[in-house]
């Protein structure tokens, strides 16, 4: 696995983040040599995309958790997706009202984009999630799973497993909202996804002090972040979504704080950083 952006809310290219990036939200699964999946369209996907054209990859499994732009922003520059050999398959949010495929391609029309969609040369399809009843499905070998989490709109949070490793990918989540010291993890937002996952990528954008002052967002504190993982269970928490005010320097501030309250009972919290590649076994 590899992330290529794990900045939250918008880019924010600076001297003061250079250290753990400035992209938006975007991280590769690597499959085999002509098959990726990602996570994620935030602005790290345009990089991205440029290595896989190198290599080259000709079917991408892009999974969405929403279509805030953060997490959406960067698909219109993805190079595959302008490449007529390549196959996009696009899984994100079902909504009531319109479909992940009409709401997607509002982006991909003047004002907001010069070109419209119908001159994509990639061959892509469009999936809405969850499925029901909320069944797994396969790519490649991986098991997935979807299921709605806290956050303003439809948002998903993904579980992958494959052998006996698994990955819970959370980047936008408040269980707060609803509890987590002494509640049951069947009653916990996104419980079930992360539950004794080896590794979870989960929001931590904000401070404890940040946080009081923004309940509600769709994000989370350090703490909860960690009392998050503490209650599923799970084994390494990456610390992601990072807050565009926070430098460097305070984002390391940050996961001190958070291996402080881990202390002696699990690895030790560690923050995403843009170019990390974890192996989750």
């Amino acid at each position: 696995m590899k992330i290529w952006g794990c900045r939250g809310s918008v880019p924010t290219p600076s001297p003061q983040t250079t250290k753990y990036g400035g992209n938006t939200s975007c991280v590769e699964v690597m499959l085999d040599d002509e098959t990726t999946l990602v996570l994620d369209a935030g602005t790290g996907i345009r990089t991205l995309g440029l290595d896989l054209v190198r290599r080259p990859v000709r079917h991408v499994h892009l999974l969405l958790t929403h279509l805030h732009l953060d997490h959406l922003e960067g698909l219109r520059f993805f190079a595959p997706l302008w490449d007529e050999k390549v196959t996009l398959d696009i899984w994100g949010p079902r909504s009531p009202v319109v479909s992940l495929r009409d709401r997607i391609l509002r982006s991909f029309s003047p004002p907001l984009f010069p070109l419209d969609f119908r001159d994509v040369p990639a061959r892509v399809s469009f999936h809405d999630l969850p499925l029901l009843p909320a069944q797994p499905w396969q790519i490649e070998g991986i098991s997935l799973y979807a299921d709605l989490v806290l956050h303003p709109g439809p948002t998903l949070g993904f579980r992958l497993e494959a052998g006996r490793a698994s990955l819970a990918y959370l980047p936008d989540h408040e269980p707060a909202l609803t509890g987590i010291e002494a509640v049951s993890l069947d009653w916990i937002s996104a419980g079930a996804l992360a539950r004794d996952a080896d590794v979870v990528l989960h929001d931590a954008q904000y401070s404890e002090e940040e946080y009081s002052a923004k309940i509600g967002w769709g994000h989370s504190s350090i703490a909860d972040a960690v009392a998050f993982c503490r209650a599923a269970r799970a084994g390494r928490l990456v610390l992601f979504h990072h807050d565009p005010e926070h430098s460097d320097r305070v984002l390391e501030e940050l996961e001190e704080r958070a291996r402080r309250l881990t202390g002696k009972d699990g690895e030790p919290p560690v923050l995403a950083r843009e170019g990390m590649t974890l192996e989750v076994s």
